[in-house]
């Protein structure tokens, strides 16, 4: 059974910075995309940032572009998200995600490319 764990999260005030790591445990197999989601209560889950771990393509989110960085390290099977000048509006819970073994991308920052999602972990900007 995979697991995903993520950590980092927390309380941070507008213009910091925040790192999100996440890390693959248990049985997983090759690790194909890797992604960070958000979601606010009451709203959809929306795709932040993604990235291949075989071509190195990376996707952001129009909100988050130039602020948000991710990276992805193979032999640890983890990823991260820095994220910097984070804004109010970036309050959410995170979640980690990640294609493994195999299956179909189907498109940028979708999340029905997925197969495996953390448990999320709180992000609160405050102002």
């Amino acid at each position: 059974q995979v697991q995903l764990v993520e950590s980092g999260g927390g309380s941070v005030q507008a213009g910091g910075s925040m790192t999100l790591s996440c890390a693959a445990r248990g049985n997983t197999y090759r690790t194909l995309y890797w992604g960070w989601f958000r979601q606010v209560p009451g709203k959809k889950r929306e795709g932040v940032a993604e990235i291949s771990t075989g071509g190195g393509r990376i996707y952001y989110a129009d909100s988050v572009k130039g602020r948000f960085t991710i990276s992805q390290d193979n032999a640890k099977n983890t990823v991260s998200l820095q994220m910097n000048s984070l804004k109010p509006e970036d309050t959410a819970m995170y979640y980690c995600a990640a294609l493994m073994g195999g299956g179909t991308w189907y498109g940028a920052l979708v999340e029905q490319t997925y197969n495996h999602w953390g448990q999320g972990t709180q992000v609160t900007v405050s102002s």
